[in-house]
């Protein structure tokens, strides 16, 4: 209807004292697109049951809406444009305060590191002690970096983890770094330390695929704010790795990352490449994402420790949006230490990325003996002043199955008392457990937050259906249909799921504010998709092994405060054998 006929009905409708449903039969102008029959089709996809007068009022706005539809089709929104609102984890008044300061020099624990290491032995050590070797002058950058070249070259396509070789740039970064640390300019334990990013790490000069088709051959001319940062710390870039096509799974355009305790197996998702090659000893370190699980994840499959960092840490300046309010970047590492340092070097705000909260990341290895003005975060309070809790329903839980075989009831017992090891070394460390329970709160029922937003990243893409037929999946449960259907989310219903989300923030709020962490076995934690929700750092770390493959124990802190998760993490590392255990590659 046209607008002026429209309000001139709607002050006659008034004036004469019409009833709603004598407005609602006013004539609708021109031909029009949906009529009442489509619309009263609609409404149960939606949930909701309006009446036939109610569908006849509102056909005209309907149809005006896709006419905007249709021009806002016609805009160019490039696709690292974010939504104009912006997600914070912390509550109205609770803003962290203090000031970061990445690339800060940090305590890390010097290593004992025996001579006559064979490049095996060398490929495998932690950041903290190949840093010892380069700062020392026990091996150049140069060698090292020759050395895990050959490595991703030998194992990259068994293992499918890397996309692209970055050598012409690792060559001339280890290059740099080796004069300037013989001229006396050492930058801090990861100059020279050979890294790998995911593949959605925007590197100028190189392609950037996102592990999909239609973008295997995009090359972006900008640095992202992570490679930025760690080339100013002075490591080098050896490699892009795999990531499943568009941040989901372990499948990408080139096949399915394989893990490297058992090439059968795949390395999970979607940071697939990074968990694989660092467990692989292809990479000193590596950067993967996490969205609803994507560091966590491929870190328990592969064995690596991986710290997802609280939502807003690390700036998301030229990676792949997926979820603008999920979004995470973090790193995988062999040790807890080496994800402290390289979180130091990429986290605080960088002017490009407004969710970036300006926090400090007090870190450091000790626990000393507690002082009188120790706070959450702080680096002077011993393990035993912290309040640990454990999610005891977790780690007690039997087969899934209700009627469960023999070998399956047998399993759970050995993966009950793997973590029952695993929580006496916290408690033998000196933390004091206490079980607890996660908000019960239905989750599941905001979780389409994170497909509605992917949804609106890949719109065009969805739109193009010669395109969105390249992916390499095109399951019910992979991105194409998952595009497809979420189109159908009213934005209504999208935002009340965020207003929920809010609750569920305050839940957790209130949990968080009687524990400094807790406990739960990885990755299968209900917790994993609340605090993806809310914004919690979270690491994984390996506690043991089922049917030769590795289990991993996760620690998750306050908003803020990887400091403590680290360092209780750190705690039961410095306890334990795990994190020394390596995959065998034939």
């Amino acid at each position: 209807m046209n607008r002026r006929r429209f309000f001139s009905a709607l002050t006659s409708a008034f004036a004469a004292g019409a009833a709603a449903p004598a407005l609602a039969q006013a004539p609708a102008a021109g031909p029009q697109r949906i009529d009442r029959l489509r619309l009263d089709a609609a409404e149960s996809i939606f949930g909701v049951d309006f009446t036939e007068a109610e569908e006849q009022m509102a056909l005209g706005s309907v149809n005006r809406n896709l006419d905007s539809y249709d021009q806002l089709r016609k805009l160019n929104v490039p696709l690292d444009t974010e939504p104009a609102i912006t997600f914070r984890p912390y509550l109205p008044g609770k803003k962290p305060t203090g000031k970061a300061t990445p690339g800060a020099r940090l305590r890390v624990t010097k290593a004992a590191i025996p001579t006559n290491l064979t490049s095996d032995q060398i490929a495998f050590l932690p950041v903290t002690a190949l840093a010892t070797l380069i700062e020392s002058r026990r091996i150049t950058s140069t060698d090292l970096t020759k050395l895990y070249l050959d490595r991703l070259k030998k194992y990259g396509d068994t293992l499918k983890c890397v996309v692209t070789l970055t050598e012409d740039l690792a060559l001339k970064q280890a290059a740099d770094a080796d004069a300037e640390i013989k001229a006396g300019k050492y930058r801090g334990p990861l100059h020279g330390i050979p890294w790998g990013a995911k593949d959605l790490l925007a590197t100028k000069g190189y392609k950037t695929t996102w592990g999909a088709t239609p973008y295997k051959d995009q090359v972006i001319d900008l640095d992202a704010t992570v490679v930025e940062r760690l080339r100013d710390a002075g490591a080098v870039l050896v490699a892009k790795l795999s990531m499943g096509a568009l941040a989901q799974g372990g499948v990408w355009f080139g096949g399915s990352t394989r893990n490297p305790w058992n090439l059968e197996r795949s390395s999970s998702g979607s940071s697939a490449g990074p968990g694989s090659a660092t467990a692989a000893g292809l990479v000193g370190f590596s950067i993967g994402t996490e969205t609803l699980g994507s560091i966590i994840s491929p870190a328990v499959s592969n064995g690596v420790t991986g710290l997802r960092p609280t939502y807003g840490r690390v700036s998301r300046y030229g990676a792949m949006a997926l979820s603008w309010t999920m979004d995470k970047i973090g790193p995988m590492c062999r040790s807890v230490e080496d994800c402290a340092l390289v979180l130091n070097a990429i986290y605080g705000a960088d002017g490009r990325d407004d969710t970036v909260t300006d926090a400090p990341f007090d870190w450091d290895p000790t626990f000393a003996p507690q002082s009188s003005g120790a706070t959450a975060g702080k680096p002077d309070r011993p393990l035993g002043a912290l309040r640990v809790g454990y999610l005891r329903k977790e780690f007690e839980s039997g087969p899934n199955n209700p009627n469960p075989s023999e070998a399956q009831r047998t399993a759970a017992d050995a993966r009950q008392a793997m973590y029952a090891q695993a929580l006496d070394v916290f408690r033998k460390a000196g933390a004091r457990l206490e079980p607890m329970a996660i908000p019960d709160f239905p989750t599941g029922s905001i979780g389409f937050v994170l497909s509605a937003e992917a949804a609106a990243a890949f719109d065009d893409l969805t739109r193009n259906k010669e395109q969105l037929a390249t992916l390499t999946a095109q399951a019910p449960g992979d991105w194409p249909n998952t595009f497809r259907s979420s189109r159908f989310i009213p934005a209504v219903e999208y935002l009340r799921a965020m207003r929920a989300r809010r609750l569920l923030m305050q839940e957790m709020d209130k949990l968080m504010s009687q524990y400094d962490v807790f406990l739960s076995p990885a990755p299968g934690s209900a917790s994993l998709t609340i605090t993806n929700l809310t914004g919690h750092p979270a690491l994984a770390l390996k506690c043991g092994f089922i049917d030769n493959l590795p289990a991993s124990i996760m620690v998750t802190g306050r908003l803020y405060d990887e400091a403590t998760v680290c360092r209780v993490a750190l705690a039961f590392e410095q306890n334990t054998e795990w994190h020394k255990r390596h995959p065998t590659l034939a």
